[in-house]
């Protein structure tokens, strides 16, 4: 398994993206000594390092510098201090790729295989979700299970890739609709409730009964 040693001091985006990265199979550590981040970086080991710019004692260019000097394992920056001069310091001081705050979770788990991919050539394996022995393929939109394969719709894909990331946490009608659509303008919310009844139709005739549960009121929830 492939580890990842998250450099982020705003604990609420720590833990966010390290939920985000568990559900995709990937081991993540957020570190927690700032004074001394060679320390957790030699003692992990990790595959891959996610670092931000701002930090206590010293910024992110700082343990970059440290870590090439030992190390060619990928560092994908993650920062609001995206403008160009910034951008261009990262990569100069040896960084794979850079990722404004704020960002999508989907879009920092492609970057972050995509990455993975170029240092460790795993050509044609795909992380996927899991759950009650069914496998969301998301490099080829399909579903498996017990040796069946459901190809999926690209809002049929959304909709699991959502609800999977978010096993046994109610997602919200709204965060649904945003995720599909991917926008804040308004969506006629039947339009939903259609799009996941006829998913569910699908699960049920390869054997998933049950696998989306409404909760009313909230939104819905993979059981």
């Amino acid at each position: 398994m492939y580890k990842i040693l998250l450099v982020e001091d705003d604990r609420a985006i720590a833990q966010a993206i390290c939920r985000h990265i568990t559900a995709w199979g990937l081991e993540i550590k957020a570190a927690g000594n700032f004074r001394d981040i060679m320390a957790e970086f030699l003692a992990y080991d990790p595959q891959l390092v996610l670092l931000d710019i701002s930090l206590p004692y010293f910024n992110g260019y700082h343990w970059c510098e440290q870590i090439r000097q030992i190390s060619r394992v990928p560092i994908i920056f993650i920062s609001s201090a995206a403008d160009n001069l910034n951008i261009v310091m990262a990569i100069n001081q040896g960084a794979d790729d850079f990722i404004a705050k704020p960002f999508d979770l989907t879009v920092l788990t492609a970057k972050i295989q995509a990455a993975l991919r170029r240092a460790y050539n795993f050509t044609g394996q795909t992380v996927a979700l899991q759950h009650r022995g069914a496998r969301l393929n998301i490099g080829n939109a399909s579903l498996t299970y017990q040796e069946q394969r459901l190809d999926l719709s690209k809002n049929d894909l959304r909709i699991l890739q959502v609800l999977l990331e978010n096993q046994g946490s109610v997602v919200s009608r709204n965060t649904l609709m945003e995720r599909l659509w991917e926008t804040n303008s308004f969506i006629d919310e039947n339009t939903l409730t259609v799009s996941v009844a006829r998913l569910r139709k699908k699960l049920d005739a390869i054997g998933l009964t049950d696998f989306i549960s409404t909760k009313k009121g909230l939104g819905y929830v993979i059981l």
